[in-house]
């Protein structure tokens, strides 16, 4: 439910691996189909989980340790925020096995860290390590892991994003997400519609 006042109780929506990994992507013993992947039809829609992130009208705050590859970069890329430690390696590698992206992978990073280094990471389909990525713009945080504690409870990165969601759950809930809709949909914007459409959604 995309309606802002359904999600005021939200504060912000928290992506991350279930293990040691952010997302090494799909299964290429039995992909999914790419007409599938890339159609606009609404039951395929359904099942695309970049269209479903964009739906979201609070942040979306990416944790992501280990391996971030190809699908899973994809869905990296459709959060707000990128919060990752020196074990985060980026990786895309459509070229490499001959597959298309269909999540958006080719125009956002683009944007997020400009065409030419964008189409080293593309083109090579090498690693892109943490640090670079931090240097490049791709993470927006990168955390050291070097003063966990042992007590399993270690956590840092996810704590982190804990904390960010903290400080925007302590502003006003509606604006942060009248915020967010002027951000997003500004990217596809000139300029001056960019700010046409910020004065339309503060009022």
């Amino acid at each position: 439910n995309n309606n802002e006042e359904g999600q005021l109780l939200l504060a912000a929506v928290i992506l991350t691996g279930a293990g040691k990994s952010f997302c090494a992507g799909a299964d290429l013993s039995a992909p999914p189909n790419p007409l599938h992947q890339s159609s606009d039809l609404p039951h395929h829609l359904q099942w695309n989980p970049v269209h479903q992130m964009s739906r979201v009208g609070i942040p979306i705050i990416g944790v992501v340790r280990g391996h971030v590859i190809t699908g899973g970069f994809e869905l990296a890329l459709a959060c707000d925020i990128l919060i990752g430690s020196h074990t985060t390696t980026f990786r895309d590698t459509h070229v490499k096995f001959g597959l298309a992206p269909c999540w958006g992978l080719s125009q956002k990073l683009t944007q997020r860290i400009g065409p030419g280094r964008a189409k080293i990471v593309s083109f090579s389909a090498r690693p892109l390590r943490a640090e670079r990525a931090y240097e490049w713009g791709l993470l927006d945080e990168l955390i050291d892991e070097t003063n966990n504690s042992s007590d399993g409870d270690d956590d840092v990165v996810l704590k982190r994003a804990i904390e960010l969601s903290a400080n925007i759950a302590s502003n006003d809930p509606l604006m942060v997400r009248r915020y967010k809709r002027a951000m997003v949909e500004g990217t596809s914007m000139t300029l001056q519609n960019g700010l046409q459409r910020e004065r339309e959604l503060g009022t």
